[in-house]
Parts: structure tokens; C-alpha cells; sequence
């Protein structure tokens, strides 16, 4: 397996703020942040990102807002200016003055900093918004510490933001290392020549090595030996980390999951490497943004 890993961030993380927890448990202190002349906001809609005609962040003052931006969270500070993100209604007249972008379209113009700040706001965002009663007592909660916990009165639970862990690996041939194992779900794309490295959550009480063999063997049906990481991608839909790592397969003979996959199939050094080129008409792979991409090319270009 490939040991010099590139040194890059991946699409989504290199946030630059500092999330200041030392503030977060002074809600006086919160307050007044929020409401200070110096504090910017981040406005969503839906879940998009408002950007500005250029491509960038569209940030905005707390007097640019219609009203009191109750769903607003706290995403850190950077040279001493409070950053905030809030989550606009459709029905907020302001809103005509933002245009609103997908967040993956998003990270195509966006500086590295400023999609590694999208990724938190969108994933806290959305936490809330789907997590607005108590899980144990079904009564309503209430945000804190600047959106990073909510509070059950009723029968005093903290609730916390959760990130699921999902392994994602690229498997090589033991024998014949100039071979590679891509695969491609079921779904919109099962018809096409796009192909990615194998992937799945990771279970409770599982390792990541445990879940990239399981993974692998329910998928393909493939055994897996060494497991190698590689590094990991904050992925903000809705919240997980995508954790990359390399296996080394120790058999051969694929046995696909057809009810999750249309296909599994191993591909050349070559192949693999023209279709990163955009130059195999059999095979598209994930673009850059992904971090299967960075799995895949790392192995391709190994020798």
C-alpha cells in the first residue's frame, strides 16, 4: 500500500474559525456577540448558502436581518469577529437580497476556508432543524451554548450533535497490485460508467478496520487483510466523516450485494488512471471534491 500520502485538505474542511468553546458557556457573553455591530452572519435558506455574485460567502450584518435571528448558531471566531450562521424562512422579505446556492455546487467556487465554514454551519443547521423535540420525553427542547447542544426542561437531557462515521476504502489486488476494486450502487447511476470506492457507516462497537472488512465482504464479497488509513472528509450531508482508508484484498472472486449494488468490478492501474484523466469512456470516477477521488488517485499514481 501507498505509505506518502499527499499533503492536502479535502473540499469541506480547513474551517479557520476557532469554535471558542470558553465562549459558549456564557450565554450573557453569547448575546452580546450576536447582537454586537461587529458580528457577521452567514444566511441559509433550505439548507443553501447565500454566495455572492463572485462566487463567495455572502455575509451579512445583524441589522441586515429582518428580525431577531432566532435559529441562529454560533460558528467561532476569527480575528476577533464573531461568526454566525442563521437559517432564514422563506417568507423573510430579506431573503430577495441573498441568492441561495446548493452547498455542493457551492464548494466549487468557494475557497478552501470558506467550504470548511459551510460545513459546519450547514451540518449544525440541519441538526436542529431536525432535532426539535426530546428523544426520551417527546417534549420540545431548546438551543444552548450557541447551537451546539440543546436542553430538554422537562426531563433535563442535554441532547448533543452527532457525526456518523462512515469508512470509505480503496481495495487493491494482493497478487496483482496494478488492480483495484470500484463499484457502483444501485440507484440514478446504476446505468452509467461511474464508478467510486466502496463504502458504508460504521456500525456500534465496530472498529474502522472492522468496518472496512465488513463493508467490503457484504459488498463485493471480498476479504480484506491490511487496512491502511488515509485521511478523513467532514462531509455535511446531513453530518458525517467519511474516513478513507487502502485494504489489501485477499481474494478475488467478487460476489456483488444486488439489492445495494449494481456492480463491483476491478480495474486496472491503467484504466483507472485514464478514467481519472477523463480519457476512459468506461469509466468516470469521483472529481475532486470527493474524498474517494483522493483514495483512488493516490493508488493510481503510486508507481
Amino acid at each position: 500500500m501507498q505509505k506518502n500520502y499527499e499533503n492536502f485538505t479535502h473540499t469541506f474542511a480547513g474551517n479557520p474559525l476557532d469554535r471558542s468553546q470558553h465562549l459558549r458557556r456564557d450565554e450573557e457573553t453569547l448575546n452580546t456577540l450576536a447582537n454586537s455591530k461587529a458580528a457577521k452572519y452567514l444566511p441559509f435558506q433550505k439548507l443553501k448558502v447565500a454566495l455572492t455574485d463572485a462566487g463567495g460567502l455572502q455575509w451579512c450584518t445583524h441589522a441586515q436581518l429582518a428580525e431577531q435571528p432566532a435559529s441562529s448558531v454560533f460558528l467561532g471566531v476569527l480575528d476577533d469577529t464573531p461568526h454566525f450562521a442563521v437559517n432564514m424562512l422563506e417568507a423573510d422579505t430579506h431573503t430577495e437580497t441573498f441568492t441561495f446556492t446548493d452547498c455542493r455546487v457551492a464548494a466549487s467556487t468557494l475557497s478552501v476556508a470558506e467550504a470548511g465554514i459551510v460545513s459546519q454551519a450547514r451540518a449544525l443547521l440541519d441538526w436542529h432543524k431536525r432535532n426539535p423535540f426530546c428523544a426520551q420525553c417527546a417534549q420540545p427542547t431548546r438551543m444552548g451554548r450557541g447551537g451546539m447542544v440543546r436542553h430538554c426542561d422537562q426531563c433535563e437531557r442535554h441532547i448533543f450533535p452527532r457525526t456518523d462515521p462512515v469508512a470509505i476504502m480503496l481495495i487493491q489486488d494482493e497478487i496483482d497490485g496494478d488492480r483495484c476494486l470500484l463499484g457502483k450502487s444501485q440507484g440514478r447511476m446504476a446505468k452509467s460508467n461511474f464508478y467510486s470506492a466502496l463504502a458504508g457507516f460504521v456500525d456500534q462497537g465496530e472498529s474502522l478496520e472492522e468496518a472496512v472488512r465488513r463493508e467490503v465482504f457484504e459488498e463485493a464479497g471480498i476479504q480484506v487483510g491490511g487496512v491502511e488509513y488515509h485521511s478523513s472528509q467532514p462531509w455535511p450531508f446531513p453530518s458525517s466523516l467519511m474516513i478513507g482508508c487502502h485494504g489489501i484484498a485477499l481474494d478475488h472472486n467478487i460476489v456483488i450485494d444486488p439489492t445495494e449494488m449494481a456492480d463491483v468490478a476491478w480495474f486496472s492501474r491503467a484504466d483507472v488512471k485514464a478514467g481519472l484523466e477523463g480519457n476512459n469512456a468506461d469509466l468516470r470516477v469521483p472529481g475532486p471534491q470527493a474524498i474517494a477521488h483522493h483514495l483512488i488517485s493516490t493508488w493510481a499514481y503510486a508507481k
